[in-house]
């Protein structure tokens, strides 16, 4: 069972938090008397207190003492938009999750229904001090990563000699590429692969308008700005390269000058296509499309497996620019599970040119992470493996 208190002074807040369906939320403004409160509630009972932001150093002192006596409670902080300063404070004297000082009924009660879900781990005496989702990867799963991956390595050895002579003899540029990834628990790392693209293949980035299977056609029928895929690098937009007037901020990169309103406009736009695929990318070398097509390019992150990076089996590690717009509480899942080299949604509709739907993706990285097994891991390899024979081009 979850209790709720609000800390807090605000009568606009108090009176909203009488909407919440199906909680009763006591009201205090004094820590102290929070902290009475959590010392009467049972030892079955889980406590969130809804902690409503005033002064930086007056609430450390509260949140100090709420943990000093009660280290299992869980504290959202109402609060208007951090600075990174006050952020890294906040985080250091123990807050746990944030809500915005002006957020619906609806939000907070999703928030709370999310937490409650996850209760077991969330008030859990062992992250009692963290309370951090946070995935721990089998020891069944580990032991057959290690031996898979280095087995794979062996006897795939001529493989990757012929690759890359290949790569080198077609096209200048590196054998290898890397590109940071975010995998298990949100964790950031070096993803390996065999170079596919031309180098300097950003200049064709103008060329790739509209192609995007992911984006709407609604979306298609504006001029976007076409999210660079995993082998380009993220837009670095540098403000005030550009001034046009006294109060409007231009942002510039390699390939083109936006203003800060208009760019946020088209950043919000495209949130639920956080997935980016292009067909027919002109982009791609000759040797590239042939070990793409039979997943050859892949082969390199057997090492980030045997590293301990990702596993052989789980959800795909997402460049920066799509795992920031999954960071909501209805795709916590997809990150607190394995990262894998192949996953769910990879052997479903693999043949059919790639084209799954962004959600369509994203509910199965969440089903897998909720579901997976030593059974489900195996059907899925059996899969992938029969699918390098396909003629398809994905």
């Amino acid at each position: 069972m979850i209790n709720l208190i609000y800390l807090g002074n605000d009568i606009t807040t108090m009176t909203r938090l009488k909407y919440l369906p199906g909680q009763t939320v006591q009201c205090t403004s004094s820590y102290k008397e929070a902290a009475k409160w959590c010392s009467e509630t049972t030892s079955v009972d889980n406590i969130i207190i809804l902690f409503d932001k005033r002064s930086l150093n007056e609430d450390i002192t509260a949140i100090t003492y709420l943990h000093k006596h009660h280290p299992e409670v869980y504290i959202i902080l109402f609060t208007p938009p951090l600075s990174a300063e006050e952020r890294t404070q906040y985080l250091h004297c123990g807050i746990h999750d944030t809500l915005n000082k002006t957020a619906s009924i609806t939000d907070i009660h999703n928030k709370i229904e999310f937490i409650s879900e996850r209760a077991d781990i969330l008030f859990s005496k062992k992250t009692a001090k963290k309370k951090i989702l946070h995935f721990k990867i089998p020891l069944w799963k580990r032991a057959f990563d290690i031996v898979f991956s280095l087995f794979s390595i062996i006897i795939l050895s001529p493989v990757f000699i012929l690759t890359a002579i290949a790569i080198k003899l077609e096209s200048k540029g590196p054998i290898w590429y890397k590109s940071k990834r975010v995998g298990t628990n949100y964790k950031i790392f070096d993803f390996l692969k065999f170079r596919s693209m031309y180098t300097g293949a950003d200049l064709k980035l103008k060329e790739l308008n509209g192609k995007n299977q992911y984006a709407s056609e609604e979306d298609n029928n504006e001029q976007q700005i076409i999210k660079l895929d995993e082998e380009m690098e993220d837009i670095l937009l540098t403000s005030g390269g550009l001034s046009v007037g006294d109060d409007e901020i231009m942002l510039v990169s390699d390939d083109y000058v936006i203003s800060e309103e208009e760019f946020n406009q088209k950043k919000e736009t495209e949130q639920q296509n956080a997935f980016v695929k292009i067909e027919n990318d002109p982009r791609i070398t000759k040797v590239g499309r042939f070990i793409r097509k039979y997943s050859i390019d892949e082969l390199p992150q057997l090492f980030n497996i045997l590293k301990g990076d990702m596993s052989v089996v789980g959800n795909r590690p997402l460049p920066l620019y799509e795992a920031e717009k999954l960071t909501g509480d209805e795709y916590i899942d997809r990150f607190i599970a394995p990262a894998g080299l192949t996953g769910l949604w990879q052997v479903e509709k693999r043949g059919d040119s790639g084209k799954l739907s962004a959600e369509e993706r994203k509910q199965l990285d969440i089903q897998y992470g909720r579901t997976y097994s030593f059974k489900t891991d195996m059907k899925i390899i059996f899969k992938t493996l029969t699918a390098f024979i396909q003629k398809e081009n994905v």
